[in-house]
């Protein structure tokens, strides 16, 4: 699996707007901050919506009185918590799920 870095995406960044490298790395740090911020301030829950993009959404949790340790096989209480969720938008899924052909090596 290839992994995408932040710097990764700012070159991306650079190239699409035709920028220097370092200039497009502050907008898109700029842009994950201000993202990771909106969602930790989340009271309890939030919804960002970028259209043609996806939506990002931080949903509560249920407590769970009686969750099992698979280790000790002990019951435990797990507290409700808030997680994150994304949801692709209609663009993103079309590219999606068109179908993977695979390279044969005939």
């Amino acid at each position: 699996m290839k992994t995408v870095t932040k710097k990764d995406v700012a070159k991306r960044t650079a190239h699409e707007l035709d920028e220097k490298i370092y200039t497009a790395e502050k907008f898109v740090d700029a842009v994950f901050t201000v993202l990771r911020k909106i969602l930790s301030e989340a009271d309890p829950e939030i919804r960002i919506e970028i259209r043609d993009f996806g939506v990002f959404e931080v949903k509560k949790t249920k407590p769970k009185p009686k969750a099992r340790n698979p280790r000790s096989g002990e019951i435990i209480y797990v507290p409700a918590r808030r997680k994150t969720h994304f949801k692709a938008g209609k663009l993103l899924k079309d590219v999606l799920k068109q179908p993977i052909y695979e390279k044969t090596n005939d």
